[in-house]
C-alpha cells in the first residue's frame, strides 16, 4: 500500500483509508475491519463524532483498549461542527452548525475519550458553518496543536474561498479538505476545487469515492475494461481517483473486511490515459469539448 503526506507539513496516511461511517458493530466486526485494514496497509482510519448516533468513535475505542498496540500502527482522523437532535446530545433541536473555540475544543477532548487514545492525527471541521467565526477557530486550533492533542488540522466539504479564507487565519496549514469525489461525482475536477488545493500543494480525501454504489449499478458499459486491468469494478473506480495529480485519498465505508482487502488492492492499477478519459466519456454521456 502506498503511503504519502497530505501536504509537505502535514501527515502521512495510506493512500486508500477506511472510513468508520458505518461501523455501527460488534466490537469483535470493528476490530476484524480494523486488522483487515492493517494487514491490506491501510493503516488511516476515519471517523467524525457523528457517525452512528454518536456511538462509532466509541465502538472504536473499545477495540483499543483491549488492544492498546493497534493504535501505534494508526492514524486516526475525525470531524466536528455538527449537531442534530438525538438522545445522545438532548440539548439540540434542530440540526445546525457549532464550530465554536469552545465546542471545537470540547469535542476534540471528547474524542480523545472516546477514541481511547491521546491524540488526534488530524481533526478536520466537518461542514462549512455560515457563522463560522474564523478568529475562534483559529485559536481553537492552535491550543489543540499547542497541546499535543490534535497534530494536523483541515476542513470536509469547503469552497475553494471557505478553504483560503480559514488558512488565511492560521500560521499553520490546512492539510486537507475531505470532499464528495468520485467516476459520477467529478465536479471538483472542473469547478476549482481540486485546483486550488494543488496550488496550496494540499491533497483532497475523497468521500463516497464508489459514487454510494451507483457506479455499480447504473454504468456498467464503464468496467468492460476490467479484464484488460484483471480488475474489478470498485478497483477501477478507485483507481480513476487514484490516477489524479491531486493525490486524491479516497475514503472507502465499507463493512466486509474483503471489500476491504479488494479495495486496497486499487493502489497497483496504473490507468491509460485513454482508459481514464474512455470511462469519463461514459459516465458523462459525451466527449471532452
Amino acid at each position: 500500500m502506498q503511503r504519502q503526506q497530505l501536504h509537505a507539513s502535514g501527515p502521512v496516511f495510506s493512500r486508500i483509508i477506511s472510513g468508520a461511517w458505518r461501523w455501527n458493530l460488534p466490537d469483535t466486526a470493528v476490530n476484524t475491519l480494523i486488522e483487515t485494514s492493517l494487514d491490506c496497509g491501510i493503516t488511516t482510519f476515519d471517523h467524525a463524532d457523528i457517525y452512528g448516533d454518536h456511538s462509532n468513535e466509541a465502538i472504536f475505542g473499545n477495540v483499543l483498549r483491549k488492544n492498546p498496540s493497534l493504535r501505534q500502527k494508526m492514524e486516526i482522523v475525525t470531524k466536528c461542527g455538527i449537531k442534530f437532535p438525538s438522545a445522545h446530545r438532548p440539548a439540540s433541536w434542530v440540526k445546525h452548525y457549532d464550530t465554536s473555540k469552545e465546542h471545537i475544543q470540547w469535542s476534540a477532548e471528547n474524542s480523545l475519550k472516546t477514541l481511547a487514545t491521546d491524540r488526534i492525527d488530524l481533526l478536520l471541521i466537518h461542514r462549512p458553518d455560515p457563522l463560522l467565526n474564523p478568529e475562534e477557530v483559529a485559536e481553537a486550533f492552535t491550543v489543540l496543536k499547542q497541546q499535543g492533542k490534535v497534530l494536523h488540522f483541515g476542513v470536509s466539504n469547503f469552497t475553494s474561498t471557505q478553504f483560503e479564507m480559514l488558512q488565511s487565519y492560521l500560521s499553520f496549514p490546512l492539510v486537507t479538505n475531505q470532499i464528495e469525489i468520485s467516476l459520477s461525482h467529478h465536479t471538483s475536477m472542473f469547478d476549482g476545487s481540486l485546483d486550488t488545493l494543488m496550488k496550496h500543494r494540499v491533497a483532497p480525501m475523497a468521500w463516497s469515492p464508489l459514487g454510494g454504489g451507483k457506479l455499480m449499478s447504473d454504468n456498467t458499459a464503464m468496467f468492460s475494461k476490467a479484464v484488460k486491468y484483471t480488475a474489478t469494478e470498485t478497483q477501477l473506480a478507485l483507481a480513476w481517483l487514484l490516477k489524479h495529480p491531486s493525490r486524491i485519498f479516497p475514503v472507502i465505508g465499507t463493512t466486509r473486511p474483503e471489500r476491504v482487502k479488494e479495495s486496497a488492492d486499487a493502489t497497483n492499477i496504473n490507468l491509460d490515459l485513454q482508459d481514464w478519459f474512455e470511462m469519463l466519456k461514459i459516465v458523462q454521456g459525451k466527449e471532452m469539448p
